[in-house]
């Protein structure tokens, strides 16, 4: 099956996932892979207009990883996660879409 997107993890994600589990690591791995072949809500949800979220639930608790849209390169489709958390509460909470916003802002600036 083609993919639709790649997937580049930054810093901060890359220091979540690092920090859970292996088998937890294992399923959001599985589940962030599953969503680069087509968007499934269930799995690669929009939360505002430039900031999505990778879903996982795994062992009673819900895994978020944030991210957002790179479309510069014309030829490869990337999406950026931004960071990640175990998420408490059925509401994102606002700073972390704000977070995520902030890091989106910043790795343009870098690119430009």
């Amino acid at each position: 099956m083609n993919k639709k997107f790649e997937v580049v993890f930054l810093e901060q994600a890359i220091d979540f996932l690092q920090s859970l589990d292996l088998k937890t690591r294992k399923k959001i791995y599985y589940n962030v892979d599953k969503a680069k072949l087509g968007l499934d809500p269930k799995l690669f949800k929009k939360l505002t207009d430039d900031i999505w979220e990778f879903r996982t639930k795994y062992g009673g608790k819900q895994y978020r990883l944030f991210a957002f849209w790179d479309k510069a390169d014309k030829t490869e489709t990337l999406v950026v996660s931004t960071h990640g958390i175990i998420k408490k509460v059925s509401k994102v909470p606002k700073a972390e879409i704000e977070k995520a916003t902030q890091i989106r802002t910043e790795y343009f600036e870098q690119k430009d």
